[in-house]
């Protein structure tokens, strides 16, 4: 039995009940990591020795019969824009180069105290919005494999790690989940703390998670899921129980409502006729339903508060001198510093209008079903993709998933997007873990 190819979950338990311990799983992530580590590139920081060092701490805490937490032994892959106090956090730059933070992110400290090893720092694009790192898709190394979180993504798909951390500010998890055939998850704007983490645009940066199942995400975000007064998006709330509600049997079973949003004529043919498949297969229970004409803004609005906000987070590097930054990031940072603080309130205001016409979709059904992305990862490194699929969830801050439960016409995994209300990140998990199991029983 190969334990890099188990899921976060059963290792959590085999850990646990003393079938293996966190040394071996350790050492079955690092063949992995030799394995195809080269042909792939998730990796920016990895330390093989203090991976292992970390594993035997936790092994003898288990041993001596101490209290151990929920990812007890387990590693973790952490994206290069969290900061880490024992490895550098570069956030995809070279004006970043042997950056190193003095005390880890919230969300890199929970993991620690969830028991979790740190495997290492994964590549991001250009700080999380720019060019693209060296990462390939693990499916196909001619392909994208997304961004920005693309080592997070591919480190999870090999099996290099169980479970890893990514962050979205348009579509940075739910896009490179889908091309690389894994699990990701976006909770709900405020739900895991931002605190030591790279801030591209405050009001919608989210930290998320790659697993290789339902539960898998929903474990980690169990975890994370904790009011950090650090981060001002956060409110006070009580546990989150992801992973008991996410294993519940609905109460009744789902409405979906299939949502193409003015996006779909950017969807491939053939991700076109996989959707309107996976709408007949699910029959009375999922309903077209048509958003407003209104929500056509929504991609413009998302442009105006990034670009302004980038031209902010971005000054000093950008001040210093633009030759070290992308055209890509360039272009982005000086339209921003074009944008009026009267267009940047005007566009924050479409939040709640947004989100109260999605209230009323989400009176009448359990989830939106919609693209993860326009079709199959791209050929090529250039691009990482479009977020097309994914900006309007972001800008609304909403819960959303990736499920890979489609195939494209080259072979490469095609992702299916559910969206939830605001808040009900568990009942999203239920709700897509009850989707799978119907696909996988049907198949």
């Amino acid at each position: 039995m190969d334990l890099a190819n188990l899921g976060a979950s059963l290792l959590a338990r085999m850990i646990r009940d003393g079938e293996i311990n966190s040394a071996e799983l350790i050492e079955a992530c690092i063949a992995r990591i030799d394995a195809r580590e080269a042909e792939v590139g998730a990796w920016t920081h990895l330390d093989r020795d203090f991976a292992r060092k970390q594993a035997q701490d936790r092994d003898t805490l288990h041993a001596a019969g101490l209290p151990c937490g929920p990812l007890h032994g387990l590693p973790v892959g952490v994206k290069d824009v969290f900061d880490t106090e024992d490895f550098p956090t570069e956030c995809g730059t070279a004006l970043l180069s042997g950056r190193q933070p003095r005390e880890d992110a919230t969300a890199v400290r929970l993991l620690r105290e969830a028991g979790a090893v740190i495997m290492g720092k994964t590549v991001t694009t250009e700080l999380a919005m720019g060019a693209s790192g060296k990462t390939r898709n693990p499916h196909n190394s001619e392909h994208s494999p997304g961004g920005s979180s693309s080592g997070s993504a591919a480190a999870v798909a090999t099996g290099m790690v169980p479970l890893a951390l990514g962050t979205q500010t348009a579509g940075s998890v739910v896009r490179p989940a889908a091309y690389c055939g894994v699990v990701g998850f976006k909770p709900t704007y405020g739900a895991i703390s931002r605190h030591g983490v790279l801030a591209d645009s405050a009001f919608f940066d989210t930290v998320g998670a790659f697993g290789r199942s339902i539960e898998d995400v929903a474990l980690i975000g169990d975890v994370l899921m904790r009011y950090d007064p650090a981060d001002p998006a956060m409110r006070p709330a009580a546990a989150s129980h992801l992973q008991d509600i996410a294993a519940a049997t609905p109460p009744i079973e789902p409405r979906f409502a299939l949502v193409k949003t003015a996006a779909w004529p950017q969807a491939e043919q053939a991700t076109q006729e996989a959707f309107g498949e996976l709408a007949e297969f699910l029959g009375d229970q999922c309903t077209e339903v048509a958003l407003p004409d209104l929500f056509d803004r929504v991609w413009d609005l998302h442009q105006t508060i990034v670009d302004a906000d980038l031209a902010r987070n971005f000054a000093t590097l950008y001040d210093a001198g633009p030759n070290g930054l992308s055209e890509r990031l360039l272009t982005r940072i000086e339209r921003g510093r074009q944008v009026t603080a009267v267009d940047y309130n005007r566009a924050l205001e479409w939040r709640d209008i947004f989100n109260g016409s999605l209230d009323d979709v989400f009176g009448e059904h359990d989830a939106i079903l919609t693209p993860a992305t326009t079709g199959e990862a791209p050929s090529g490194l250039e691009s990482t993709g479009d977020p097309v699929f994914n900006t309007l969830w972001t800008f609304c801050g909403v819960p959303a998933i990736s499920l890979p439960l489609l195939e494209g016409p080259s072979g490469l995994p095609l992702g299916v997007q559910l969206v939830g209300p605001r808040g009900d990140d568990a009942r999203l998990l239920r709700t897509a873990r009850w989707l799978a199991e119907q696909v996988a029983n049907a198949a």
